[in-house]
């Protein structure tokens, strides 16, 4: 039989010879006493245990959300890995794209000015066929054709531009009249 700390306090024994009144009554006394401290911390124990309860429940819902919230970034992860290295790939085959239209772009122009630089070779072998024509000078012999050398198109037609000016000088001073316009 189980007695609480107030149930034992009152108790009363009943009469009889044998022991002292007030020796069993201070023993009572001291194992109430005695008693209420172990009943109060066997309580305050249970409430710490009940506490410790609630926060185990709390930590462990707070676990299994962080584990989701883990999970979650980890996919977010490799889905943003996963959608910068296609976007990446593309700006690749864009950029060699646009490279490859920048290089036929440039043989383009690079056959248009060589093709030009031929027109004008021929035109001033024409001209100073005339010119030579008309003075009776062989000096003024035509231009030797333009043959690609691998040079760029700017050092063809910088080497165009001297070599017109030296046919026309040299047909200036031998005074056919044929002047630059």
């Amino acid at each position: 039989m189980s007695l609480t700390p107030v149930e034992i306090r009152h108790v009363r024994l009943g009469r009889g010879v044998g022991y002292k009144r007030e020796a069993v009554d201070r023993l009572l006394a001291d194992i109430v006493d005695s008693f209420e401290v172990v009943w109060r911390g066997r309580a305050d124990l249970a409430d710490k245990v009940e506490a410790l309860d609630h926060d185990l429940a709390r930590y462990r819902e707070m676990e299994a959300v962080l584990r989701s919230t883990l999970v979650s970034a980890e996919s977010a992860s490799a889905d943003l890995r996963e959608r910068a290295r296609r976007e990446a790939q593309v700006i690749l085959d864009e950029a060699r794209s646009e490279a490859r239209s920048i290089a036929r772009e440039a043989e383009r122009e690079h056959a248009t000015l060589l093709q030009e630089a031929r027109r004008i070779r021929a035109l001033l072998s024409s001209a100073l066929a005339t010119v030579a024509d008309a003075t009776g000078d062989d000096r003024a012999a035509p231009a030797r054709p333009v043959t690609d050398t691998g040079a760029t198109a700017a050092t063809r037609a910088g080497g165009l531009d001297d070599t017109a000016e030296h046919a026309l000088a040299d047909a200036e001073r031998q005074g056919s009249g044929f002047r630059a316009a």
